[in-house]
């Protein structure tokens, strides 16, 4: 059942949880999103949703996955050292993929790789991570075992409308099967927000690393959050956008607001401005708007010239 919220009402729409709209409660938000789901994190209860169980492409949001398998991993030792392979770099050019730059002899700890996946969407970053904590004797074979372990994360959480079939978003061969929906993919958002590296990880506005450069020399790696309403949207805590092709823009976001705390997701917006503009209106809709008071600066984080949008 979806219950959503607004003015302070509690309103039960079940139609709605399929995406259905001529029962809309009044003040419900017009989204430009072609699937979007807001959640109250505290009880998992709906509180909006458009084509909620309709399974799109989700782009880099993949990548909320790829970071709780490596967060999961048993005995996990965030200061382990990951060597950059040429191969890494080579497949975001093979691919067209957003990079963090990473240099190749680059020695980066799986805590500042997490950094380079999360803050600006690197790919080559994801790469290196599945390459790590994949199991073989291959690299194939080791990003291989990766994804099973994303899939098999997935159906633990009970996620029946998501399949990975990359570590990053982009399928081979353009393929169609690399999946989710937003009611999905918000939950998945739920359960990772739990872990407490990931949740603080999300929320910063620029992300850091330090490497040893194949030199012996350091070297210091800094990112924006590609998350423009990571310190910019009151209350914003997270969590991940994603564009590709297939997918169009999307964003997972999140947000608390005089202790609520709600978690969303909008696939295949039309631009990538629009997916904020449509997360802001869902947010409002639950949380209320932001009072006037709390408004400073921009809309959005700026960022800066030549950094990944994603």
């Amino acid at each position: 059942m979806l219950v959503a919220a607004a003015t302070g009402a509690l309103l039960t729409a079940t139609p709605l949880a399929a995406g259905a709209s001529a029962a809309n409660p009044p003040g419900w938000p017009t989204v430009t999103a072609k699937g979007a789901f807001l959640l109250d994190n505290a009880n998992g209860v709906g509180q909006f949703a458009k084509a909620a169980d309709t399974r799109r492409p989700m782009a880099s949001t993949t990548k909320i996955m790829t970071a709780y398998v490596v967060l999961s991993q048993p005995n996990l030792d965030l200061a382990r050292k990951i060597t950059v392979q040429k191969a890494y770099p080579d497949y975001v050019t093979q691919v067209g993929a957003s990079s963090a730059y990473l240099f190749v002899g680059d020695k980066i700890t799986t805590y500042g790789m997490l950094n380079a996946m999360m803050g600006p969407s690197g790919c080559d970053a994801a790469y290196a991570l599945a390459d790590t904590y994949g199991k073989g004797t291959s690299r194939a074979a080791r990003t291989a075992d990766f994804i099973a372990q994303m899939n098999a994360k997935a159906k633990a959480l009970g996620l029946t409308n998501t399949k990975f079939d990359s570590f990053d978003g982009n399928s081979p061969n353009n393929s169609a099967g690399n999946y989710t929906t937003p009611r999905d993919l918000s939950k998945l958002a739920q359960s990772a927000m739990k872990n407490v590296e990931f949740k603080k990880l999300v929320g910063r506005t620029t992300m850091n690393a330090t490497a040893t450069a194949a030199n012996g020399n350091p070297r210091k790696y800094s990112w924006p959050n590609s998350n423009q309403l990571i310190g910019a949207y009151n209350g914003a805590i997270g969590v991940k956008t994603g564009t590709n092709t297939p997918a169009g823009p999307c964003l997972v976001f999140a947000a608390t607001r005089n202790g609520k705390t709600v978690i969303g997701v909008v696939l295949g917006s039309t631009s990538v401005t629009s997916r904020y503009d449509d997360a802001k209106k869902i947010m409002d809709y639950s949380l209320g708007p932001v009072p006037k008071t709390l408004r400073s600066g921009p809309e959005l984080r700026e960022l800066p010239a030549g950094a990944n949008r994603d």
